[in-house]
């Protein structure tokens, strides 16, 4: 049975004045895969993101996601509709505890009314209990229990990477991209990501993922995009990309393809 489409990208373009970061591209991402989008440094990835979740604005095409267009939406709206994602670079609240950083993100769904709030209904102190404990299974789930308590900035960059995972989970996503989320990892900490990204498919999560980590990348993805200078330049199975040799001669070099066979 073939999978139902989750987002669909078409003709897609980004530029910056007279930068053009992505040039009419097009792809789908279907439900329950993992997707991953690789190329070399400047090559758009990181763009496309931005441009899907609300951060740039494209300069043409489309994006829709489960049949509601995400063009001139903001990122908040987004990721209300389940388009959930990280960042390049560590996104969380360092001066707040872990705890602290996963609940702030499961506020965003909260219910209560200010008014509610303000005058301390029940209902709120009700909320919060369940919001606590929804928050330190989320942080259980990524292997930071321990940490709860602990101030964000006080965590090595590998749990950092997870803390965000973490917040990002908090909001409920159905589709949730990941930019580059082993970058600054040792070999363990990647190792283990991968596994808990298995477990986060396992939630029934699709996973749209840009990462350097060539291993990582031909061990977890069902799927791979290679751009190059804003444009796609092959897409198939990850034997198929390691196989291609415009991607070889762009982005992994013979030293790759020699090592892989």
């Amino acid at each position: 049975m073939t999978a139902a489409t989750e987002l669909t990208v078409e003709g897609l373009s980004i530029r910056f004045g007279g930068l053009t970061a992505v040039e009419s591209m097009s792809f789908e991402v279907k439900e329950g895969e993992v997707l991953s989008l690789i190329g070399p440094n400047g090559a758009g990835k990181t763009s496309a993101f931005n441009a899907i979740t609300g951060y740039v604005a494209a300069a043409g095409g489309s994006i829709v996601y489960r049949g509601t267009s995400l063009i001139g939406l903001k990122p908040n709206e987004i990721a209300t509709l389940g388009v959930v994602r990280t960042f390049q670079k560590t996104s969380v609240f360092t001066g707040q505890t872990v705890l602290d950083n996963v609940l702030i993100g499961l506020h965003l769904r909260s219910r209560q009314r200010p008014i509610a709030i303000l005058l301390g209904l029940p209902s709120v102190a009700r909320e919060e209990r369940q919001l606590a404990e929804e928050a330190r299974a989320i942080l259980r789930f990524v292997g930071l229990d321990a940490r709860a308590g602990e101030v964000a900035s006080s965590l090595p960059y590998g749990e950092l990477r997870l803390l965000e995972v973490a917040v990002a989970l908090a909001a409920k996503p159905r589709l949730l991209l990941l930019d580059e989320p082993v970058s600054g990892m040792n070999p363990a900490e990647t190792a283990s990501f991968m596994k808990l990204l298995a477990q986060i498919r396992g939630l029934g999560i699709t996973v749209f993922l840009v990462e350097h980590d060539m291993k990582m990348v031909m061990g977890v993805s069902d799927r791979i995009i290679c751009l190059n200078y804003g444009r796609i330049i092959a897409s198939g199975s990850p034997a198929e990309i390691q196989r291609n040799p415009e991607v070889v001669r762009a982005y992994l070099g013979e030293r790759y393809a020699r090592a892989q066979g």
